[in-house]
């Protein structure tokens, strides 16, 4: 019921650069930068870093609370990206970003190579969608290192049963391998992995039931924006899905969610403010 009444197993995260988030007060933020050449949103900045310092500094007036730069897409069907070209991307846009603005910055990445070059060019959380599965190097940097990390729930290749079952066995067994690095529960963020591996229909579903995820006592962050899921409801290009998107964010944050990772920072600034304002207590 509302307002949203949660439990969670810290009180708050450090992801860096100062800030302290605060669970439970207020939903949080995350704007995107795509240092890719085929972003599936089509805003990918393709080695432009005027086009990213641009942007970051218009995500920073808008009052996002990190960037999440990738260098990498993860779009269906994308092709691998090498770790050498990932790095090579993300690193001189997270440099650049790092000297424009005083927002912590967070590597979209699920390579620990590539995590640990991010980290030395600034960023100090890693969103890996993944959720450390694929590289067993990047929880033993995390723990080394004290970062923030967000690990995403993700569905490719795997046997459907129940949606929220398949989430629930994803994140124990990624808060297994956390344990076993020896990663505090106090860094991490769940992410259920929208649009990775579901139907039209199992995503819809996702978000009526993202309730049954505060389970977890962990914070939750979820990124609707701009997927094909909003198109194929809408009937609309990637460009045109601005109001869907903010549908998906305003029931997400009813829902429990206490991040959103979104491309556009200052339509989403006023959805999540005016979604806090009705659903969260003061």
């Amino acid at each position: 019921m509302w307002p949203i009444d949660r439990r969670y197993k810290a009180a708050s995260f450090q992801p860096g650069r100062g800030q302290v988030w605060d669970w439970g007060h207020r939903t949080f933020v995350m704007g995107i930068i795509n240092a890719t050449e085929d972003s599936f949103s089509g805003d990918g900045i393709n080695g432009q870093i005027n086009k990213a310092i641009a942007l970051a500094t218009e995500l920073e007036a808008c009052g996002v609370d990190v960037i999440d730069i990738g260098g990498a897409s993860s779009r269906p069907g994308a092709e691998p990206t090498p770790v050498g070209v990932e790095t090579s991307r993300v690193v001189p846009v997270i440099e650049a970003v790092y000297d424009t603005v005083d927002l912590p910055i967070s590597v979209d990445t699920t390579w620990a190579a590539v995590a640990e070059a991010a980290f030395d060019a600034g960023a100090t959380v890693v969103n890996d969608i993944s959720g450390f599965l694929l590289d067993p190097d990047l929880p033993s940097l995390v723990f080394e290192r004290g970062v923030g990390a967000v690990v995403m729930h993700n569905q490719r290749g795997r046997e459907h049963r129940d949606v929220i079952d398949d989430i629930v066995a994803g994140f124990d067994e990624t808060l297994s391998v956390c344990e076993s690095a020896r990663i505090e529960l106090s860094n991490l963020i769940l992410d259920p992995g929208f649009g990775f591996g579901w139907s039209l229909e199992q995503n819809l579903e996702i978000l009526r039931r993202l309730p049954e995820l505060t389970r977890f006592e962990l914070p939750l962050l979820i990124g609707t924006s701009r997927k094909s899921s909003i198109g194929t409801v809408l009937g609309s290009d990637t460009g045109e899905r601005l109001f869907g998107t903010a549908a998906t964010v305003a029931q997400a944050i009813c829902g429990g969610i206490d991040v959103v990772r979104v491309h556009d920072g200052i339509e989403m600034r006023d959805v999540v403010m005016m979604t806090d304002s009705i659903v969260r207590r003061s």
